[in-house]
């Protein structure tokens, strides 16, 4: 499997890409719960400190530069961690990584959370543990007509190209098609690896791909920035949830942000911001916690 790494959406492109994924952005962020100065008392040891969070900014909705001051960020997770560090009384600093990195960034200490539209997996929770906040809905993105005719991840996919982050779960659900391919008389699928979820986009907008399967607000963004030239096939549920990446020598950083994470879900911040963002409120999961069995 070659990693190729192509080059970025055009100007126009990425200019109507950004104008239809901020459309839903606000400027204020959530007012912080009563119950976050009880949880500032039990944690004192994280007030008034400065922490990073280790992001992908590439999905937009979720975690993107600022089209207005590309030096911020702005997306739900980044108002979520950024509600999270109101809560619990630090101030939330950031480190752009590409996606294969955000947990080996958190494991040298390079950063000290990972908030960036990430799947809680097993394989995942034996480099950090994870407290969930959101359900998990895919996508499948292709070109307009599907012309492969692609109907989710199974034999439809053998002998078809799928563009994927480096590092997605997508990834080895996509290369475990390969037996049910060989069944049918059918080639494999093949995978293409990126570094960040334009890079996929624009591979189905040039013909080198036929399909990138991911979130499905992702999806459904670069349908509507695209929509003479790509649609959603379908959708799918995969058996995830997306999680609050911590270290796991630190359990109580790891209680506190559980904490301040069920304050928020409660007061219904999470459910506002969800809304903000447009992401639907039919994404909010109870926090749980995903650890290394």
């Amino acid at each position: 499997m070659q990693r190729n790494l192509v080059g970025r959406l055009s100007r126009a492109g990425l200019g109507a890409l950004c104008a239809v994924l901020f459309a839903f952005a606000g400027q204020a962020h959530a007012a912080a719960p009563a119950e976050c100065s009880a949880l500032q008392a039990k944690y004192p040891q994280f007030k008034g400190k400065t922490l990073t969070n280790a992001i992908n900014p590439h999905t937009p909705g979720y975690e993107a530069l600022d089209p207005n001051d590309p030096s911020k960020y702005i997306g739900f997770d980044i108002d979520l961690g950024e509600l999270i560090a109101q809560c619990l009384g630090f101030t939330m600093a950031y480190k752009p990584v590409t996606f294969a990195a955000l947990l080996t960034t958190l494991q040298s200490g390079q950063a000290d959370i990972v908030i960036s539209d990430i799947y809680a997996t097993e394989e995942r929770a034996k480099a950090a543990d994870f407290i969930t906040y959101s359900k998990v809905f895919d996508g499948v993105l292709v070109a307009k007509g599907n012309p492969k005719k692609i109907t989710g991840i199974n034999t439809s996919m053998c002998g078809t190209t799928a563009a994927e982050n480096t590092g997605y779960v997508e990834v080895p659900l996509i290369q475990a098609l390969a037996p049910q391919c060989k069944a049918v008389g059918k080639p494999e699928a093949t995978v293409q690896l990126y570094d960040n979820n334009a890079n996929c986009i624009q591979a189905i907008l040039a013909g080198r791909a036929d399909t990138y399967i991911n979130d499905v607000n992702t999806v459904d963004q670069a349908v509507k920035a695209y929509p003479d030239k790509l649609e959603k096939a379908t959708a799918v549920t995969l058996p995830y949830f997306v999680g609050i990446g911590v270290p796991k020598d630190k359990p109580d950083f790891r209680d506190a942000v559980m904490a301040a994470l069920v304050a928020i879900q409660k007061s219904g911040a999470q459910s506002e911001l969800l809304k903000k963002w447009g992401l639907g409120v039919e994404n909010l999961a109870t926090p749980q916690l995903v650890v290394a069995k």
